[in-house]
């Protein structure tokens, strides 16, 4: 088998066998195929795209190219969520405990966030003594004991896809449906779980800009998910503002732990709760309306609130780590006009957070885990002229003025109000 046939024949639109996938994947990841042959292969894929059947063969590849996690020991009722990634979402946080008190299985895998989306690794490392890092060993010993455990990606976890993925964000092949969706859906086929929830983001703060292209994106990936024998479902969520109102690691555990709490936001609170209620419905295998009366209950009842604090006392933290050090310094946003906030671009919102420091725009880069925005007003909420609109945090004072500039270029203001958009633009099983 000869790399040069693969790339000819996927290039004149025939379909490729598992095995001719396999052959790229493998020597790919070995280093046999070099970068200009699988350069030629994504820009073949991005132009003649491929079948279910290919992207399914693609993803297992993948899923396979490294370690995997084998949680079958936990039965079929393990759960994994996954976000597309957008501003302030903390939504893992919230979800994850309530379905653990519901008997879901939450042995889960997250990342670090880059550029303007925060990530649920750098988010728990901002409670003081929080352990990432646990051993496989440990990781399996919590679970079983708590049903719960969220841990920083392994370094070899589906290494195709880091290789892939950086040579298709340098050869302009980032935009492929396939290739995308094998991209996200092989590193949760790798980290085990039965029943996988899709959050698919839409609008200006997420990838796809669109919901009919975050459709077709969540259509892909739940016909993966389920030719690899997972039950899976996705729900489209609006992400044209920030979720919630605190952006930044610290702020936004603060947010999670108030809705844990019955006291957060109703927009962040109706989200997880219908990802939590589409994770239990898939796990446990119950109808929707079912499902959501339990989720609300464990919301409402305190039970999701106490299995946080288990959770977070098993990896090393204790409900005293959740009294979070203050920014040094503070700085308000003040209404320029009156009128109505009729769109906040969350995409420039939270680059106005990076610069705070509240994320990275280099991998390598520090976060100030207290840095980050508090909005005081969101898309829809009327305002007058010296209304502060939203606090800034930093402990960098030189920050605020390119901070409070960039947030600003993403308001835009009417006299009229705006039309209420949907939360959940659709569900997809």
């Amino acid at each position: 088998m000869r790399m040069y046939d693969i790339i000819k024949k996927k290039r004149d639109g025939f379909s490729l066998t598992k095995e001719e996938i396999d052959f790229f994947i493998k020597g790919y990841v070995d280093g046999s195929i070099p970068d200009y042959q699988a350069s030629a292969f994504c820009m073949a894929v991005f132009y003649k795209g491929m079948t279910e059947e290919e992207t399914a063969n693609l993803t297992m590849a993948m899923a396979e190219s490294g370690d995997t996690v084998d949680l079958s020991v936990f039965g079929t009722l393990t759960a994994d969520k996954h976000s597309t990634g957008g501003v302030g979402d903390k939504t893992t946080l919230i979800v994850a405990p309530i379905c653990a008190s519901l008997g879901c299985v939450m042995a889960k895998m997250s990342g670090r966030g880059l550029g303007h989306t925060g990530g649920t690794i750098d988010k728990l490392e901002s409670i003081d003594g929080f352990n990432t890092a646990l051993s496989p060993e440990e990781f399996f010993a919590q679970v079983e004991k708590t049903g719960i455990a969220v841990v920083g990606q392994t370094g070899n976890l589906t290494p195709a896809d880091k290789k892939l993925y950086a040579l298709r964000d340098v050869t302009a092949t980032v935009d492929s449906m396939p290739l995308i969706a094998s991209s996200i859906m092989s590193k949760k086929i790798a980290a085990g779980a039965k029943n996988i929830v899709l959050d698919v983001k839409c609008g200006s703060g997420a990838f796809m800009k669109i919901p009919e292209d975050a459709e077709a994106l969540a259509a892909e990936m739940v016909k993966i998910g389920k030719m690899c024998r997972r039950n899976t479902a996705a729900v489209i969520t609006n992400m044209n503002r920030p979720l919630g109102n605190n952006i930044g690691n610290a702020l936004e555990v603060i947010e999670a732990i108030n809705v844990l709490k019955n006291n957060g936001p109703e927009d962040l609170t109706s989200v997880c709760l219908a990802l939590a209620t589409q994770i239990v419905s898939i796990t446990k295998n119950i109808s929707r309306d079912d499902a959501e009366i339990l989720t609300k209950d464990a919301l409402q009842s305190g039970k999701a609130y106490d299995k946080f604090i288990e959770w977070i006392n098993a990896q090393g933290a204790t409900e005293n780590s959740l009294n979070f050090k203050k920014a040094d310094y503070s700085h308000p946003v003040i209404a320029e006009t009156d009128g109505y906030i009729i769109s906040s671009d969350a995409e420039k919102i939270g680059i106005s957070a990076v610069i705070l420091g509240a994320g990275r725009e280099k991998k390598d880069d520090t976060i100030d885990m207290s840095a980050g925005i508090i909005l005081n007003k969101k898309t829809g909420d009327k305002v007058t002229k010296g209304d502060v609109i939203a606090t800034l945090y930093s402990c960098n004072k030189s920050s605020f003025e390119s901070a409070k500039n960039k947030f600003l270029d993403a308001l835009e203001f009417s006299q009229e109000e705006p039309t209420k958009e949907p939360l959940i633009y659709k569900i997809i099983k």
